[in-house]
């Protein structure tokens, strides 16, 4: 009976004592809140550049064909550079896609072209030349879409391609002749013809290149790069004055033309990326 109450007390001060060791150990704190990682995000953004252009044009040809029986021509021609300026609105669909709309307005550029024309067949010995001048502006919609290649100090390189209307406005057309025509080498014949402003709309689209600099989480920088079909142009009818007669004839094509731009733009968020907000956490 002695040895079973010796048991009991035994194992009454064991626990007693491990109850107090438990009551001088520190208590766990609290798991920490788990903070999800940061995930892609959208929202709206409206688009503002400015630039200038660098056009090219195929050729600059009389729709009239029948001018050109029995001579052969080599022309060149240059434009001066002109003004780009254009707002948009855009979504981004995460780090990685976006699109915009984008209406621009193309300034007036200059355009030079000389024609060195010579006859053959029964035109053989016929010579001379044409001078062109002409002012060229445009309005350009597209519908663009961009990849956006990843992020390193703040700057992110992109890749793009846009599709939409260019509606191509030719003024202030003349055509300056200096001609030849046999038996009379000594005597030439002088031409001049003039066309008022016409409009036509085409088909455009665009491929982008170029580096955006987040500036803030809201505000980004961009330099890009575009190549732009635009189109061809033409003129109003022409009006010839020459040395015998004056008459009007069909108008001028501008066939193909081109553009190398560089523009500065920047971009407003509308929309913030979500922030993580920790739950909050109470004591009892």
């Amino acid at each position: 009976m002695r040895s079973v109450k010796f048991l009991i007390a035994v194992g009454a001060a064991s626990l007693f004592s491990s109850m107090a060791s438990a009551a001088d150990m520190a208590i766990a704190p609290p798991p920490m809140p788990y903070a999800p990682p940061v995930r892609d995000f959208g929202g709206w953004y409206l688009r503002g550049d400015i630039g200038f252009s660098n056009q090219t044009v195929d050729n600059v040809r009389d729709t009239n064909a029948a001018a050109y029986n029995n001579v052969a021509v080599a022309q060149t021609s240059s434009f001066s550079t002109g003004g780009i300026y254009d707002v948009g609105i855009g979504y981004q669909f995460n780090n990685w896609l976006r699109t915009d709309f984008t209406g621009q307005y193309r300034g007036k550029s200059s355009f030079t072209g000389l024609d060195v024309v010579s006859g053959t067949g029964p035109l053989a010995g016929f010579v001379g030349t044409d001078s062109y001048a002409a002012t060229k502006s445009e309005l350009l919609f597209l519908a663009n879409a961009y990849v956006d290649l990843g992020t390193w100090w703040c700057i992110t390189p992109f890749v793009g391609a846009g599709i939409g209307t260019s509606r191509v406005s030719i003024a202030n057309f003349t055509d300056t002749g200096f001609f030849h025509i046999p038996p009379f080498p000594s005597a030439p014949v002088t031409s001049f013809n003039y066309a008022g402003q016409a409009s036509q709309w085409n088909f455009a689209w665009a491929a982008h290149a170029g580096l955006a600099y987040h500036v803030t989480p809201g505000f980004t920088v961009e330099l890009g790069y575009s190549f732009v079909s635009l189109g061809s142009g033409m003129t109003g009818p022409t009006y010839s004055f020459d040395q015998v007669t004056n008459t009007t004839h069909a108008p001028f094509a501008f066939r193909n033309i081109y553009s190398n731009d560089v523009k500065l733009g920047v971009r407003w968020n509308l929309d913030s990326p979500p922030a993580y907000a920790p739950p909050l956490v109470t004591k009892g």
